[in-house]
């Protein structure tokens, strides 16, 4: 028989973070692409910041249809992924969350698209739908440093999905402040460190 889940964050009762869950309004709208393999982690954190924003979609696919990429992106949009080298060069946001468009308008994006993966499946992402490519970017930049000590990454200054909106939310909503959005995050390695503590005695 499949072992009991919670309905809402999918987690075992044990380990269930819904009790830190926070809701934080948003103007700036986050869609959270995330790779169907990114949902099976037990430590995912991308469907955990759906939970919290009011102002959030979650698509789950590796592919979008051109079509419902194409409806997506009629919304002033940026991405939230490094400046990689392999990366065509887009314009990059200012704090406020504006860019300058081809006739040197201001344009105030209205969405931050996120892709909630590994590194390795974000890339195959990006190369599977080559217009979130084009899109303006949002690099994070400073001294990172995740406290996502139940997850290794590959990168040395990588953050978790959730670390990574908090952090961009509060750069491009000016005047708000998303650092409860770590809430949850902050439990859930808090059951989980005590869950390996009891498996081990």
């Amino acid at each position: 028989m499949p072992r009991e889940t919670c309905n809402t964050c999918l987690r075992p009762p044990n380990v269930c973070y819904c009790s830190a869950l926070v809701k934080l309004a948003n103007t700036i709208k986050v869609v959270i692409i995330q790779h169907p393999q990114e949902g099976k982690h037990p430590f995912n954190t991308g469907r955990m910041a759906y939970l919290c924003l009011n102002n959030s979609e979650m698509l789950i696919s590796e592919t979008l249809a051109p079509q419902q990429l194409g409806q997506l992106l009629k919304t002033p949009s940026a991405l939230l992924y490094p400046s990689l080298q392999w990366l065509p060069e887009t314009p990059q946001l200012d704090k406020g969350g504006s860019i300058l468009n081809h006739k040197n308008q201001q344009v105030k994006i209205e969405q931050l698209i996120v892709i909630d993966a590994t590194w390795k499946k974000s890339k195959k992402i990006l190369h599977l739908n080559p217009k979130l490519q084009q899109l303006p970017r949002l690099n994070l930049n400073g001294n990172l440093k995740s406290t996502y000590t139940i997850r290794k990454t590959t990168v040395a200054d990588g953050l978790s999905t959730i670390e990574s909106i908090a952090m961009a939310m509060t750069q491009l909503e000016d005047r708000s402040d998303f650092s409860s959005l770590l809430q949850p995050f902050a439990k859930m390695i808090s059951l989980q460190q005590r869950s390996y503590a009891l498996e081990t005695t």
